[in-house]
């Protein structure tokens, strides 16, 4: 196990996208779509707080999250809770060629996010001081967890609380000065795959881990042994201005989705099926927009 970092091992899964107002990222972050049928998405609140809408902008951005916004109190934690879910429809509005505003958040039952009527991709959202991550997928499930990689955790004996047996073994047997860093990875993790099953906090952390970095990352048992398979992607970044993330990605199998645009999301089989079925032959090609992207365009976050 070894401090936070991008393992080259295992599926492929693109580095985190920055973003900002203005910015011209949002083609990388439907490449990474398209290319891993993933993408990691983050912004900087200072960069975004300039762009948050107001007024009805604002009213219209969040939706049904209104109500929620207006039960906070804290100008800190209302600003950071627009960026996120600012950030988090723009992202999506960028692959499923949909005005963000005409995106609906809605919750499961475990307060676990999805977008209403867009089943085609899956979404995470975390945040932590400065940072805005979000996670896009259409391979099936995805979780993300984004912390500071300074973050005292070994020292201060959160490790009993957050750690397997093995886990705790294989930190003891660490030099020193990667501990911390190793925990703090594993803490990720362990946030990022609970998000992608809806459990949250509700799963012990305690009742699952993670092995060393540097090899194909697997959900463990308390012993340490393997308690998922290659259905199972795990990948930890370090990013800028000393903060890690890590992403898991669940694929269900039922192969890469070649177009997420909400116009044009109708599996070719299927339209092919419909169109025979009305005597009109195989369709030919998917309903295209004038500029070829099969649906309005988004280039730039909101404000730009």
């Amino acid at each position: 196990m070894t401090a936070p970092g991008s393992s080259t091992l295992g599926p492929p899964l693109g580095e985190p996208v920055a973003v900002v107002p203005g910015g011209d990222s949002w083609d990388r972050v439907r490449e990474d779509l398209a290319t891993h049928g993933t993408a990691l998405v983050y912004a900087w609140l200072r960069d975004l707080e300039p762009a948050l809408p107001t007024g009805d902008g604002l009213r219209g951005l969040l939706g049904r999250d209104w109500t929620r916004f207006l039960d906070l109190t804290h100008a800190d934690v209302r600003g950071r809770y627009i960026a996120s879910r600012m950030l988090l429809k723009y992202a999506a509005g960028a692959v499923l060629a949909s005005e963000p505003a005409d995106l609906e958040l809605a919750y499961g039952p475990t307060g676990r996010p999805y977008l209403r009527g867009c089943d085609q991709i899956d979404i995470s959202l975390s945040h932590t001081e400065d940072l805005l991550l979000v996670g896009l997928t259409t391979c099936g499930l995805i979780g993300v967890d984004a912390e500071r990689a300074d973050r005292e955790m070994y020292g201060s004996g959160l490790g009993r609380h957050i750690c397997t047996p093995y886990e705790l073994v294989l930190l003891s047997g660490m030099p020193e000065e990667e501990r911390n860093g190793a925990l703090v990875r594993l803490w990720t993790l362990k946030e990022a795959y609970s998000k992608a099953i809806g459990q949250g906090m509700q799963f012990r952390f305690t009742e699952f881990g993670f092995g060393p970095d540097g090899r194909p990352v697997r959900v463990q048992r308390p012993d340490g042994t393997a308690g998922t398979g290659d259905e199972w992607i795990f990948r930890t970044f370090p990013l800028a201005d000393g903060y890690v993330v890590s992403a898991a990605v669940y694929d269900a199998g039922f192969g890469r989705l070649q177009d997420a645009h909400v116009t044009t999301m109708l599996d070719q089989d299927c339209v092919d099926a419909i169109t025979e079925a009305l005597g009109e032959g195989p369709a030919d090609r998917r309903p295209q927009a004038e500029d070829g992207s099969g649906g309005r365009g988004l280039e730039r976050p909101a404000g730009e």
